[in-house]
């Protein structure tokens, strides 16, 4: 006879939207389903109804774990990089990496061609919120660089490695890009954000 561990309403959440997370990264977000969910962490699907509400709550509540888990990650990022201790490519390489690796591109045109255009808004909103948060000199300057850079970050995950490769570019042509992006918008904000030699 197992046993399962009684978890606390925060933790049975939280641990159904890494199970999510891990999901999502090994097998799309076809594969991100309240059973498949439900399985990994060893509960019903009720119980994740109960949390979620439904497959789209859950879609919207795993873009807003994914939004501020990563969002937390490259606003680290950006401080190290004003410090001196960190550099421009660190920034870009976390962005691209959220909607590719980890998964944030794909999530987001599943939600999309699925009718659930809503679930965007705690990706939305977070960004919106980080570059408030980071940039309070220079925020036009920031915010127009913020929206290139996701948007950029967004085609490479879905594209970027066939129109690359069609384009005799090398894979990391775009991700050079928003390097550039970045720090000359930086630059024009009077943020110095200096890429490593």
């Amino acid at each position: 006879m197992s046993i399962i561990k009684r978890l606390s309403q925060e933790e049975s959440r939280t641990a159904a939207l890494e199970a999510a997370r891990a999901l999502l990264i090994e097998a799309g977000p076809q594969a991100v389903t309240l059973k498949a969910v439900a399985t990994r962490v060893g509960r019903t699907h009720a119980n994740l109804l109960h949390h979620f509400g439904s497959a789209s709550g859950l879609q919207k509540a795993l873009a807003a774990h994914l939004a501020a888990t990563i969002c937390a990650t490259i606003a680290e990022a950006v401080l190290a990089t004003r410090a001196g201790i960190g550099a421009p490519r660190e920034v870009v390489d976390l962005t691209f990496d959220a909607f590719d690796r980890e998964g944030g591109g794909a999530l987001a045109s599943w939600m999309l061609l699925s009718g659930n255009e809503d679930a965007l808004d705690p990706i939305v909103d977070t960004i919106h919120d980080l570059v408030k948060e980071l940039h309070d000199i220079g925020a036009e300057a920031m915010r127009q660089v913020t929206l290139s850079l996701v948007l950029l970050a967004l085609g490479d995950a879905l594209m970027g490695e066939p129109l690359s490769r069609s384009l005799g570019l090398p894979r990391t042509a775009a991700r050079e890009q928003g390097e550039r992006m970045l720090v000359e918008g930086a630059e024009r904000a009077g943020i110095v954000m200096r890429p490593l030699e």
